[in-house]
């Protein structure tokens, strides 16, 4: 071989050798430098994350009737990169679906992986375009499985259980307050397609399965709370008022029995409900009490042991100047026990009994009512109302606070201080949650009662008890609201509507009733409220004439259906003994249990 072979030789092995070093220095950079980035494109052309969707929680009453279910659907995607013949897959899902033609086009003319076509489409449908699209050999449209929200109740206990929002998100009620165990927690699994977008099975990869929802047992009785709705839309249909609340709780334990708000919506079809339909009026509405707050001022007397139930006080005959204003009484009372002060709903009575106990020992006694704070219920919203503390008082205020006035308070916080006396003074937080469970049973939390204070002694509570058991008799101003075969405490309200540019509107009025059965073992307080009732007389227009005859029929059906036992009917006031009428000179050295007190402002401002 001569020199030129040998140098022809050399020159084609060196090119050789340096080709394969190019090659391998290629291969080399693509699989070890730049492996992960094309693997992330391979899988990102075959392999895809699918998100296994947890089925959000049921919501049960308290005897696991079903308030809130799911209805399996499915949601139609498509993969535009998949697609194989746009124009008749258009014309196929356009008319299987019920979609406009163009809708369906705008939506799978881009380059789009993942393009929701429809949401909520029922099985049935969805298998009858699969089966079309399979036998078509049309390609790039795909099937997830999915869940509607559905409420078998439809518009009843709407603002107690709440909605769900387009990603099973909860907006009010339960559904919001306890998203965190009603949603679950969603699975995955990396699935990998062949050419025709059909998943190569053998090949998945890493998957985490979901785990559903837990399921939430409310306290409330779907058979009380039928009770309660039938009454409030009867009574809706009677007074047409603006509003109204019905509530009935459980004292011992706070548990929410059954709660309705007017006006109201259907659950299944709220896109159509309008924003005053969906408020919790129980827990977000402020209003003036009224009378009901009158037992706050006895309370605090009797508590403080300024006065005793037979102590009597000066009602100033119907009218009372006091700090430059006249303060009256719907009649002209002389001399009223504390007892008779709630049994007849005397507002001067009321204001002498927390001038007794003084500004801020009466502040502080609202207070530990539970009024201007939060009740602590697990539904979202709640407000605190509004009580002012005694150095924004006025002159007066001290003697318009007692009847309901210059203070804004919940119904729910209403309820919650009337179940202090049915508790024997005990201040119970209410609930709505019964217990938390797994869709397979077993219990991961119950709820046990929560006793926040002790507001008032047992024996005060006891005698302001006996004073509204009076309210409901013959002599007070709620005999309509007896239950026969039952003792009945509790006391009417009656307040002027505030006008929201000042002062109080004319001829509209909040009547209310709040109260307990049986009156001597208490199984539930109950709390009606109507705003703005509208009557054939105005001076029918009052608690006793109208809230409380609804609290008698929601009470009875509600004793009925709890099998409690009736007791020959109480409708007389409890025995009162006669005090006679005497001198000024002859009531301050008068000996006797019954002590009166003339409480009076002797200049009469």
């Amino acid at each position: 071989m001569n020199v030129n072979s040998r140098t022809r030789c050399v020159l084609v092995c060196a090119a050789f050798i340096g080709l394969f070093s190019i090659f391998s220095f290629r291969l080399i950079y693509l699989q070890a430098l730049k492996h992960d980035e094309y693997a992330g494109l391979a899988a990102e052309k075959h392999v895809h994350k699918q998100i296994i969707h947890a089925e959000r929680g049921t919501i049960l009453d308290a005897n696991k009737e079903v308030l809130a279910d799911n209805i399996p659907v499915q949601t139609v995607v498509a993969d535009a990169t998949h697609l194989n013949n746009r124009e008749a897959i258009v014309d196929l899902v356009s008319k299987e679906l019920g979609l406009p033609p163009g809708q369906v086009a705008e939506k799978l003319s881009s380059e789009r992986r993942y393009i929701i076509v429809k949401r909520e489409v029922p099985e049935a449908q969805a298998a009858a375009l699969r089966e079309k699209l399979r036998a078509a050999n049309l390609r790039g449209i795909y099937f997830e499985h999915d869940a509607t929200r559905v409420y078998p109740n439809a518009s009843m206990l709407c603002h107690v259980i709440g909605f769900t929002d387009f990603d099973h998100r909860g907006i009010q009620g339960v559904e919001a307050s306890m998203e965190e165990y009603l949603h679950g927690q969603d699975g995955f699994r990396f699935i990998e397609h062949n050419r025709a977008g059909q998943e190569i099975v053998p090949y998945r990869g890493q998957e985490r399965p979901q785990r559903d929802g837990y399921q939430v047992h409310l306290t409330v009785d779907l058979s009380l709370q039928n009770i309660v709705e039938n009454e409030i839309d009867a009574a809706m249909k009677e007074y047409s008022p603006k509003k109204a609340t019905i509530i009935l709780m459980r004292p011992r334990t706070g548990e929410i029995l059954a709660m309705a708000n007017r006006p109201d919506f259907d659950l299944n079809l709220r896109s159509e409900a309008k924003p005053e339909e969906m408020k919790n009026r129980a827990i977000i509405d402020m209003m003036e009490p009224g009378s009901t707050f009158k037992i706050v001022a006895a309370a605090s007397a009797l508590n403080e042991r300024k006065l005793r139930p037979d102590s009597t006080i000066f009602c100033e005959n119907g009218l009372w100047n006091f700090g430059g204003a006249a303060l009256h009484d719907h009649r002209a009372f002389s001399y009223l026990s504390v007892r008779d002060i709630l049994v007849k709903s005397s507002n001067i009575g009321a204001a002498k009994l927390a001038l007794s106990v003084g500004e801020q020992r009466f502040y502080e006694y609202i207070r530990r009512f539970g009024f201007g704070e939060r009740t602590g219920i697990e539904l979202p919203g709640e407000i605190s109302g509004l009580i002012r503390p005694p150095q924004a008082w006025s002159k007066i205020s001290i003697t318009r606070i007692p009847m309901g006035h210059e203070v804004g308070v919940t119904p729910l916080q209403m309820t919650v201080a009337m179940a202090v006396i049915a508790n024997g003074g005990k201040l119970v937080t209410p609930r709505i949650i019964k217990s938390i469970n797994t869709p397979e049973g077993k219990t991961i939390s119950s709820l046990s009662p929560v006793v926040q204070r002790q507001v008032i002694s047992a024996e005060t509570a006891r005698e302001i008890g006996d004073a509204l058991r009076g309210v409901v008799s013959d002599r007070g101003t709620a005999a309509a609201a007896a239950v026969p075969g039952f003792t009945i405490a509790g006391k009417t309200g009656t307040a002027q509507k505030v006008d929201p540019k000042g002062g109080y509107e004319q001829g509209k009025y909040v009547v209310s009733f709040a109260g307990y059965l049986p009156a001597d073992h208490p199984e539930f307080v109950g709390l009606v409220v109507l705003d703005d009732a509208h009557t054939s007389k105005p001076e029918l227009n009052y608690g006793g004439l109208i809230a409380g005859p609804i609290f008698s029929r929601v009470a009875e059906k509600a004793a009925r259906y709890l099998d409690l036992e009736p007791h020959e009917e109480i409708r007389k006031a409890i025995p009162l003994e006669r005090v006679e009428k005497t001198t000024p000179a002859q009531r301050i050295r008068k000996p006797g249990p019954a002590e009166r007190i003339a409480l009076t402002n002797a200049s009469h401002h």
